[in-house]
Parts: structure tokens; C-alpha cells; sequence
């Protein structure tokens, strides 16, 4: 029996000693990860401004256009003004 409990004890410490954590393996792997997931924000990010800066520009472009299109506005009024007192 005292064989048996040997045994089992043997086993059992190799068991806890191959669940015993590598801090350092661990700490390399997490900071890798965080690393990684630190890049992927800022390509994201970049990413993401350029498709903002193309909005920016495509509203300027946009309120450009109702702009001009109300100056058009205008002057068709004003011509029509005009036209109307110069009989």
C-alpha cells in the first residue's frame, strides 16, 4: 500500500508541475497580444480618417453645390424682377 501511495504522490506532483504557469512565457505572450491589438487600433484608426476626410470633403463639395445652386435661385429671381419693371 505504502508503494501505491508513493506512486500516487509521485504522480501527482509531476501532474502539479506540469500545470505550473511559465510567468515569463506568459507575460511575453500577453504583451504580444496587447501589441498586436494595439496595431490593429491604430491601422483602424488611419483607416478610418481617411474615410472621414473623404465625408469632409464630399459635404463641402455637397454644401458647395446648394450654394451655388442657391445664388442661381437669385439671380433667376432678380431676372425675373428685372424683366417684369423694364417693360
Amino acid at each position: 500500500m505504502k508503494k501505491v501511495a508513493i506512486v500516487t504522490a509521485a504522480v501527482l506532483a509531476l501532474g502539479l508541475a506540469a500545470c505550473n504557469k511559465n510567468n515569463a512565457e506568459n507575460n511575453a505572450a500577453n504583451e504580444t497580444a496587447v501589441e498586436n491589438t494595439a496595431s490593429t487600433d491604430v491601422n483602424a484608426a488611419s483607416e478610418n480618417a481617411g474615410a472621414e476626410a473623404n465625408a469632409d470633403a464630399a459635404l463641402n463639395a455637397a454644401g458647395n453645390d446648394v450654394a451655388n445652386a442657391g445664388a442661381e435661385v437669385n439671380s433667376a429671381q432678380n431676372a425675373v424682377a428685372n424683366s417684369t419693371t423694364n417693360k
